[in-house]
């Protein structure tokens, strides 16, 4: 009858495996998890900033928040304008007398 405490070692010594076993693939599994909620969540928050983008851009250039056009004023060309004349300017000449210089 002396089996009976190896017995028992050995049951408990699976158990303490199973258990490991147990927790090690919970964290395992947790970590991947993890990861591909975050990737996950990396997607879908970049395409909710561009929506964001793309929607405001539409709002701004073709929706109410755009600027209404406004008639502009554009000259008209006008009857043929006269070209002005040369008008006889007298150019200084200069003079026999010398001036003094400071």
């Amino acid at each position: 009858m002396a089996t009976g405490g190896k017995d028992r070692d050995a049951r408990a010594a699976r158990e303490r495996t199973r258990l490991y076993e147990a927790r090690r693939q919970f964290h395992e599994d947790q970590a991947r998890r993890r990861t591909r909620d975050n990737l996950i969540a990396g997607i879908v928050g970049g395409v909710l900033v561009l929506g964001l983008i793309g929607a405001q851009t539409l709002y701004f250039v073709a929706g109410p928040g755009a600027p209404a056009p406004s008639p502009s004023s554009t000259p008209t060309p006008t009857a043929t304008t006269p070209e002005p004349t040369p008008s006889a300017t007298t150019t200084p000449q200069p003079s026999a007398t010398p001036t003094p210089t400071p």
